[in-house]
């Protein structure tokens, strides 16, 4: 029997804009999640200057864009060893160099000859405005989320305030100030009035068309100098004065110049002062030293500056986040929205994606009613912009109830810990499952869109009996237990690792993973059986706290009858089942293998290992000898010196003896 070929899936991730590492690490979230049963993952690198280019998979895990593009070990060393985007080479063919050396440049005419579809990890300008949607409609290759309309409508904040508004929707006081009436205005001081008359304080600064709240601030008090700081922030303007250049020492100038010169916490190269044009770091360097010998400021925008900044008001209350998707009816439903718990103000671009900045709280701790009325909201907003196939739509409830929606986006980020995976596991969709979810969704709504024939449709019918195909032949992959958590100080990283385990098993064709939470102590281990939702809270102890507290909350069970039809296509119950414990010798009966992704003790140490070999059970790693022996760093140092190995002198303390000692 001929075996039926793959979907061919196109992962595109990178691009120009100031969002590019959130989209480089989401494409590589996609590529490791995707269903190797189903799809066959073709990952594309967007380039700076937009070109697509099939790369050579190993650059996939390096940490960062400007780990390998453009290539650090070719480019001229930096003096101050800063990193350096792109946008630095000024030489475009210089660049399409480094780009080529990654793998295969792809015209856009040809991109049907490697792919059926594409999954867009893109943000920002160029990704999810609605230009690159153009293009594959204009090559009728069927690609992932909103169509165009909706996806520049997603971009633009001010457009999205007047359609809201429109609708009857609760939308915050908001001035907009265009960057061409700010650069031709001498004295700034009228803007900060109208914005305090037209919003009242405290008011937000952001610009109107980025994303992952970059270029946010908040201003509390009328003060003209932070309120014009805060405006040129947004519009990636920087005013240096030279009194402020001449506090900082040497070392403290390179920090202030790589911040500047940072996509994320700055204003990028290259930058622009009057007619001069500054591509490199070092030359930026240079140049502020050399002009402020003799200038008192001197004013820097960045060639990629936003074109307006929207005032707003500040709304004080309980911040939200909502994923809406279609269900198979092509009808809006808001997955269970999350409260975010965040360390300051601004849920900004480290709060969101820095692990420990922020927590999620699934659903948001408010009266029944209440989020019901947040989940009607996202619905009616998802369906009044012309979204598609899903969309994270963020917002406020006030302490009086009412709700204001903000910044609805058509792409959300796809890190493992973000609110599209966490959402999704809610209804007991895996990431891998949910992935699949949003292509055979995709597939439909494109059908409406290209006018591409059959195709979208053909692809989808192929896509959905490979998926009832590959129910009966998960009974034949090898069951592995992933163990996370543990009682360290590590067991935080312990579940991170565990989770990456678990993902990349399940979107494998030839493992069935399930994930083993441990706790206890050196006494007693005790090993939970947990489900997905559970796995993908925020850490350790927030999985803990579930696994001895599970509650089956309304809002989650009734959005689990609202979508069954759709998880009983793509999920499995197992996914849903409440937190249970297990013995080592019932894991016996469950598993095939074991892989240990623990972290400390046990784990590390041959505690598990030596529970695994009485049982019989197979697992991952060093056996008990060995793992009791690393463990120990004192122990470990003696074999090596004992063994002629270099290793670091050292001395055994005891705590004993220390407390002793005080």
């Amino acid at each position: 029997m001929a075996v039926a070929k793959k979907i061919r899936v196109g992962i595109f991730f990178g691009g120009a804009s100031r969002e590019r590492e959130i989209s480089f690490a989401g494409g590589r979230t996609v590529y490791d999640n995707l269903s190797k049963d189903l799809f066959e993952p073709v990952p594309f690198f967007v380039d700076s200057a937009g070109n697509f280019c099939l790369i050579q998979w190993q650059y996939i895990y390096k940490g960062t864009i400007r780990d390998f593009y453009p290539n650090p070990e070719e480019i001229e060393q930096s003096k101050f060893d800063f990193q350096i985007y792109a946008e630095s080479i000024k030489s475009k063919s210089q660049q399409a160099k480094y780009t080529r050396q990654l793998g295969k440049l792809i015209k856009a005419d040809e991109l049907d000859k490697y792919i059926d579809f594409a999954f867009l990890c893109l943000h920002g300008s160029d990704g999810e405005d609605g230009r690159l949607q153009g293009l594959f409609e204009y090559h009728r290759i069927p690609y992932s989320g909103s169509g165009i309309l909706s996806s520049a409508i997603g971009m633009n904040k001010a457009v999205q305030k007047k359609l809201m508004h429109h609708a009857g929707f609760n939308v915050p006081a908001y001035y907009l100030i265009p960057r061409s009436e700010w650069q031709r205005t001498d004295t700034k001081t009228a803007f900060l009035k109208n914005a305090i008359t037209t919003c009242s304080l405290p008011i937000v600064v952001k610009a109107a068309n980025q994303g992952s709240s970059i270029g946010i601030s908040v201003c509390e008090s009328e003060d003209a100098q932070k309120f014009t700081d805060a405006v040129e922030k947004a519009f990636f303007i920087r005013t240096i004065e030279a009194t402020v250049w001449q506090d900082l020492d040497h070392n403290a100038r390179i920090t202030y110049v790589r911040l500047l010169a940072d996509i994320r916490d700055g204003i990028g190269m290259p930058i622009r002062c009057g007619k001069k044009v500054i591509y490199h770091p070092d030359e930026l360097f240079d140049f502020i030293e050399h002009s402020l010998q003799s200038k008192q400021r001197i004013q820097l925008e960045a060639l990629n500056f936003e074109s307006d900044v929207i005032i707003e008001s500040f709304i004080k209350g309980k911040e939200f986040s909502c994923i809406v998707i279609e269900d198979e009816n092509a009808k809006s439903v808001a997955l269970p929205p999350t409260e975010i718990r965040k360390g300051k103000e601004v849920f900004d671009y480290r709060s969101k994606y820095l692990p420990g900045l922020s927590r999620k709280i699934t659903p948001i701790e408010l009266p029944l009613e209440q989020i019901e009325r947040i989940s009607a909201e996202c619905e009616r907003l998802f369906t009044e912009l012309h979204f598609s196939v899903y969309a994270r739509i963020d917002g406020f409830i006030t302490d009086s109830g009412e709700i204001f929606l903000n910044d609805p986006n058509t792409t959300s980020g796809m890190l493992p810990s973000s609110f599209f995976f966490h959402q999704a596991s809610e209804i007991g969709l895996t990431p891998s499952q949910f992935i699949t979810y949003i292509i055979a969704t995709s597939l439909s709504s494109r059908y409406g869109d290209i006018k591409d024939g059959d195709t979208s449709l053909q692809l989808h019918k192929q896509l959905m009996d490979a998926i009832v195909a590959g129910k009966s032949k998960s009974e034949n992959k090898l069951r592995v237990a992933v163990m996370l958590g543990g009682y360290s100080s590590e067991r935080h990283i312990s579940v991170e690792s565990g989770r990456n385990i678990f993902e990349k098993l399940a979107s494998s064709t030839k493992y069935l993973p399930f994930p083993v939470f441990v706790s206890g102590n050196r006494q007693k281990h005790h090993l939970h059986i947990i489900p997905i939702n559970v796995m993908l809270k925020d850490n350790a102890d927030d999985i803990l706290e579930k696994v001895n507290n599970y509650i089956h909350h309304p809002v989650i069970d009734n959005t689990i009858i609202r979508l069954q039809n759709i998880t009983q296509t793509f999920s499995s119950n197992e996914n849903l089942t409440a937190p249970y414990e297990i013995s080592y010798a019932d894991l016996k009966n469950k598993a095939d293998a074991v892989f240990i992704a623990l972290h400390g003790r046990p784990g590390e140490d041959g505690q598990v290992q030596a529970e695994l070999n009485k049982i019989n059970l197979p697992y991952n790693g060093s056996d008990v000898h060995s793992s009791q022996t690393t463990i120990n760093k004192f122990e470990t140092n003696e074999i090596l010196l004992h063994a002629g190995l270099h290793a670091a002198k050292h001395k055994m303390f005891y705590k004993r003896t220390m407390l002793k000692m005080l």
